[in-house]
C-alpha cells in the first residue's frame, strides 16, 4: 500500500488536494486523482494540484526544465488547462514547500501557457491570466431551473467558458446545477458555464468598478464554490456586452467569497485569497 503526503487548500472555497513532487517521482493516474478528490472515501476536493518541475513531465515541454509547473487535474481524473483559484493556492503552497519568494512575481508553467503570480500580502495573490478570445459565435445554454434556454457568450481564457446573463438574483438562486447545463454547440473539449447577475457600478479609488454575482458549473467537477478563470470570463463578457466605456475592474461575488478581475489591453489579472488548511497522509488503494 502506498502512503502519500498531501496538503489541502482552497481559494474562495474552490478546494484542492496538493502534492509536492519536485522531480516527478509520483505515479499520478486518473484513478488516484478520483480517489483523492472523492469527498467521502478520499480527501475531497474540486481538483488535484501537483507542484513539479516542468522538465519532469511531458506537459512541461516548452518551458525551461527548472520552471515550476502546476499539474492540475479535475476531480473526475481529467486534466485541465488552467485554474485561476488553483494558481493562487499553488503559489502559497510553493512559498511554504519550496521557499519561493513571490513578492516580485514568479512565472510558472500551466497547460494553458505561462502565468505570472505575485504575492500581495495577507494571504492574497494576483495572477496574470494571459490572453483571451471573446467569440462572436452564438451559443445556447439549457439548465435545470431556468426557462427558457438562454443565449450564452463563449469566452476562452486558456480554457473554454460560456457566460449566461440573468435578470435577477432570484433567477440565479433558482438554478439547479447538480446536472451539467447543456451547451449548444458544445466545444469538443467541453466547457465551463457561468451564470451572472449585474449588481451595479461603484466608484472606487478613482475608477469605476463593476459588481456582479455568479454561479458556475465546471466541466469534470460540477458546481463549485468559485472559479477563477470563470470570473475572468464573466468580467470579459460583461465588458463585451456593456461596451468599452464600461469598467475595467470587476468585483465578482461567488458562493465562496469574492475575487477581483482587472481587464488589461492584452490580458486579465485575477486577485484573491489563498488558504492552506491541513496537512496529512493518506493510504492509496492498490
Amino acid at each position: 500500500m502506498t502512503t502519500l503526503h498531501f496538503t489541502k487548500g482552497h481559494g474562495t472555497e474552490n478546494d484542492f488536494v496538493l502534492l509536492f513532487d519536485e522531480r516527478g517521482e509520483l505515479d499520478v493516474t486518473p484513478e488516484r486523482v478520483r480517489f483523492l478528490c472523492e469527498r467521502r472515501a478520499g480527501i475531497g476536493g474540486d481538483g488535484m494540484i501537483r507542484a513539479v518541475r516542468a522538465g519532469s513531465l511531458d506537459a512541461g515541454a516548452g518551458f525551461a526544465p527548472d520552471t515550476w509547473f502546476m499539474d492540475y487535474w479535475n476531480g473526475d481524473g481529467t486534466t485541465s488547462e488552467m485554474c485561476g483559484n488553483g494558481v493562487r493556492v499553488f503559489a502559497r503552497f510553493l512559498e511554504r514547500e519550496a521557499g519561493v519568494d513571490l513578492a516580485g512575481g514568479l512565472a510558472i508553467g500551466t497547460r494553458a501557457g505561462e502565468r505570472t503570480v505575485t504575492a500581495l500580502g495577507d494571504g492574497r495573490y494576483s495572477v496574470g491570466m494571459g490572453r483571451w478570445i471573446v467569440s462572436e459565435d452564438d451559443a445556447v445554454v439549457t439548465a435545470a431551473g431556468l426557462m427558457p434556454p438562454r443565449l450564452a457568450q463563449p469566452v476562452d481564457v486558456g480554457n473554454p467558458h460560456h457566460v449566461v446573463a440573468l435578470a435577477s438574483v432570484d433567477e440565479l438562486e433558482a438554478l439547479d446545477l447538480h446536472e451539467a447545463p447543456v451547451v449548444d454547440p458544445l466545444p469538443p473539449e467541453g466547457s465551463n458555464v457561468e451564470f451572472v447577475v449585474m449588481l451595479g457600478i461603484e466608484q472606487g479609488e478613482g475608477e469605476p468598478r463593476g459588481r456582479v454575482r455568479m454561479r458556475v458549473h465546471e466541466r469534470g467537477v460540477g458546481e463549485t464554490r468559485s472559479c477563477g478563470t470563470g470570473a475572468c470570463a464573466v468580467a470579459l463578457a460583461m465588458r463585451s456586452w456593456a461596451g468599452e466605456s464600461s469598467p475595467a475592474v470587476w468585483d465578482i461575488e461567488v458562493p465562496g467569497g469574492e475575487v477581483t478581475v482587472r481587464i488589461e489591453p492584452d490580458h486579465t489579472v485575477l486577485e484573491g485569497p489563498a488558504v492552506l488548511i491541513a496537512d496529512g497522509s493518506v493510504s492509496l488503494p492498490d
